[in-house]
């Protein structure tokens, strides 16, 4: 299986690469300045969780998306705080206290001049910013764990001990090692050198559109589909597919024509670099979750394997489930995705992350696997598993995690869907149950949710989700 020779890359060698991405990125002096700023690995002091998404563009089309930042109130714990622009729907935080256990950290509001989704900015102002300035001396420090390591949530930790005399400490990487891992671009940039051109599908950039198409041209020979991204963007909004069938004969000015109408559609500012790369021809996209403590505070650690669940034929991601393909696949992925791990660690990151694959080829006739991005910050996939491990004693269940939507939820209150759903709700006081619920925001405007199906087995998860969930809400 190709991912096999990412083992044979023992530390040092890593780290050399590691050392020469950063050097030729410039990546010790840019990040110099938050030094005094970057985590230990210490959890005692009390933690600010916030999701604020602002830094991924190109956001319009996932639904509900400004209630997301209520995300961050799974990771929250007792003494812990959590900042959110809009308010939480009404009785989800005695949901988690009671149902899920969660404990009772103190919420506070951020208030942001500009987007609801800057929460970060929004804390650093008015009575919030005073309370998060009152709650730092009161434990002589603070950590801040936000959904992404970018530059205004790093600004605020300055803010915060900068007005509290306190040490602020971030849980996540610098913004320019965020950035390493979530740009598409320089992310396959360190695979190649980690792992080889081999281990990435075909890609191509540009920064205009001729150039962009010279591209497509470029790599459309024997394949059936081609693909242009945003390297920034999320899931599969920054994506357009392109069939090559309907390419062929096309003159340039045609086909610049379209290039330019797709990533119209995608507000991409001119200049910006665009990303060509050969569509594989797979369903199997698996995910690989690891944690990253800092450097010299252990190795990085797996926490899971799982499969994505795609919709479309541009892959938009809706959920995932704990991985069942085969053992030798399993820990193909985790080689192939520790290799590149460790150099990540080397270059200073710190925190949750994830890996997307590809399994190319028959599953059970050595496929290949290729990597084709990193989620460096929490997710659709890490936010689950996280809630399931802090709820459910024990080894990990089966499970199925997705965002439900329905026209006819659209307003529904969320105490509502909790009664419908009845005994079924999972409780973490008796272990009894099967759905677990979050991300609860979105109902009142667009009707959707996001749950948890837990059962015996991979088939009996799915069939929670697919069958059983629906008719409990009459929809």
């Amino acid at each position: 299986m190709a991912a096999e020779s990412a083992s044979k890359l023992d530390p040092e060698i890593i780290s050399g690469v590691a050392r020469t991405y950063s050097e030729r990125h410039g990546l010790a002096a840019a990040t110099e300045m938050w030094a005094s700023h970057q985590w230990g690995g210490d959890r005692e002091l009390p933690t600010l969780h916030l999701d604020d998404v602002s830094g991924i563009p190109f956001l319009s089309g996932v639904e509900g998306v400004d209630e997301y930042q209520h995300r961050a109130r799974v990771r929250c714990g007792d003494g812990d705080i959590f900042a959110t622009v809009t308010e939480p729907a009404a009785g989800y935080e005695d949901y988690c206290r009671q149902y899920l256990g969660l404990g009772a950290p103190e919420h506070v509001f951020a208030h942001p001049e500009n987007s609801a989704l800057e929460v970060s900015n929004g804390c650093g102002v008015g009575a919030t910013y005073q309370r998060l300035i009152e709650r730092t001396r009161e434990s002589s420090g603070l950590l801040i764990e936000p959904y992404m390591g970018i530059e205004d949530v790093w600004q605020l930790a300055q803010q915060i001990s900068s007005d509290s005399g306190c040490c602020v400490q971030m849980v996540s990487p610098p913004p320019e090692v965020t950035w390493v891992a979530n740009d598409k671009t320089l992310f396959s940039e360190l695979v190649a050198d980690v792992l080889g051109e081999e281990a990435l599908v075909v890609t191509r950039t540009a920064h205009d559109v001729p150039t962009l198409v010279g591209c497509i041209r470029e790599i459309s020979s024997g394949v059936l589909r081609v693909a242009i991204k945003r390297p920034r963007c999320a899931s599969a909004m920054g994506n357009r597919l392109l069939h090559v069938e309907d390419l062929v004969g096309l003159p340039d000015s045609a086909l610049e024509k379209l290039i330019s109408d797709a990533l119209a559609s995608m507000d991409w500012p001119e200049g910006e670099e665009v990303i060509a790369c050969v569509w594989e021809e797979t369903d199997l996209s698996p995910s690989t979750q690891w944690w990253i403590p800092p450097r010299g505070h252990g190795a990085p650690r797996i926490d899971g394997i799982y499969e994505q669940i795609l919709e479309g034929e541009e892959k938009l991601f809706v959920g995932s489930r704990p991985s069942n393909h085969p053992k030798s696949i399993n820990d193909a992925l985790v080689s192939q995705s520790r290799a590149v791990v460790m150099a990540l660690q080397e270059l200073g990151y710190v925190g949750r992350c994830s890996f997307d694959h590809l399994i190319v080829g028959d599953p059970e006739d050595d496929p290949v696997l290729r990597l084709t991005e990193c989620n460096g910050r929490w997710g659709g996939t890490s936010t689950p598993m996280h809630l399931v491990d802090r709820v459910i004693p024990g080894k990990r269940p089966p499970y199925r995690a997705q965002d439900f939507i329905h026209k006819d939820l659209i307003g529904v209150p969320f105490t509502e869907i909790c009664d419908r759903i009845g005994d079924h709700l999972y409780d973490a006081r008796t272990g009894e149950g099967q759905f677990l619920l979050y991300n609860v925001g979105p109902l009142l405007l667009s009707g959707k949710f996001d749950v948890i199906g837990i059962g015996n087995n991979a088939a009996e998860a799915d069939q929670l989700l697919t069958e059983v969930l629906p008719e409990l809400l009459g929809v």
